[in-house]
């Protein structure tokens, strides 16, 4: 009797050699900014900021290209996850001529001394749901021996380093993400001149006006968070200013390529540390706008033409 080992490798030969996989076409040779939002909200925030758009649909993620402020852009939403954010980041890294990465978005306050509406401007970024989910023993959660524990751990969740490949270099594990220096400073002069919201669409209004905060940290992982218990060991552990669902992705990736990344995320709710339920729902969209202001500011004051 023929193994299906034997089978598969005989109905290959017989098949012929299998096709090239298609090469990664460049779409617009154009240097750019990639300025990237997760979902439809932020997306919409910044759409008509720009000039001169035209749409390349790859793999059902359409890539607006354009200008804002009179410089290149590429606009695209990530979707949401870790994963959709990793993916698409690559992908426009191959069919476009990025020169830098900007996200903007809304997420969920950490600091308790952060508002909804502010704009938070990280200056790093960490994978704090990369983690080994630990087995208890005799009422204690511990990690294999041949693991490490570089963070205290939230129950059964232990956080760990992630490795990262890179051309012409050794694998290395690392935890943050840094963003760009000379972007961080550029939003740092920024900060000082944008004027944020502090209504929603619905008339729903902050009793504070909005921030920008620039510095810090920011975390983000594949979970959607709203407990104020995890909101609190967040901060304490990572001393974590915001955390979202795309941002530590996208800098990975950026970070593996050589690209400046720099993220601006505008709080929508406080990740379950407010009274009530979740506040996304009524401020999603003005903190969407918040964080498209600061970017296009941003954008405006970047060095380049014109």
């Amino acid at each position: 009797m023929i193994s299906r080992h034997a089978f598969f490798a005989a109905t290959a030969l017989a098949l012929g050699p299998a096709a090239p996989a298609l090469g990664s076409e460049t779409l617009d040779e154009t240097p750019r900014i990639a300025v990237i939002s997760a979902f439809a909200p932020e997306w919409q925030a910044l759409q008509g900021m720009i000039a001169d758009r035209k749409d390349h649909v790859v793999n059902g993620t359409t890539f607006a290209t354009g200008t804002m402020e009179g410089k290149p852009v590429l606009l695209f939403m990530s979707g949401v996850s870790m994963v959709n954010a990793a993916m698409t980041t690559q992908l426009a890294l191959e069919r476009f001529n990025v020169e830098k990465i900007v996200f903007s978005g809304i997420a969920g306050g950490v600091d308790p001394e952060r508002h909804i509406g502010d704009v938070i401007v990280p200056e790093q970024w960490g994978q704090y749901l990369e983690a080994v989910f630990a087995r208890e023993t005799d009422g204690k959660f511990a990690v294999p021996g041949f693991m490490t524990a570089p963070f205290p751990n939230y129950g059964m969740i232990f956080p760990q380093d992630v490795e990262i490949a890179r051309e012409g270099q050794e694998p290395e594990k690392r935890f943050w993400f840094p963003v760009d220096a000379a972007m961080l400073e550029v939003a740092r002069t920024v900060a000082a001149e944008v004027d944020l919201q502090n209504c929603a669409p619905e008339n729903a209004c902050l009793s504070h006006d909005p921030q920008i905060h620039v510095g810090g940290n920011g975390v983000s992982g594949q979970a959607f968070v709203d407990n104020a218990a995890f909101r609190e060991y967040a901060f304490e552990t990572f001393d974590a200013e915001v955390l979202d669902m795309e941002s530590a992705a996208v800098a990975h990736v950026a970070y593996a390529n050589g690209v400046p990344f720099i993220a601006f995320r505008s709080l929508s709710d406080l990740a379950g540390g407010g009274e009530g339920g979740n506040e996304m729902g009524t401020f999603m969209a003005l903190a969407s706008s918040n964080s498209a202001a600061v970017v296009q500011a941003f954008v405006k004051a970047l060095p380049g033409t014109p």
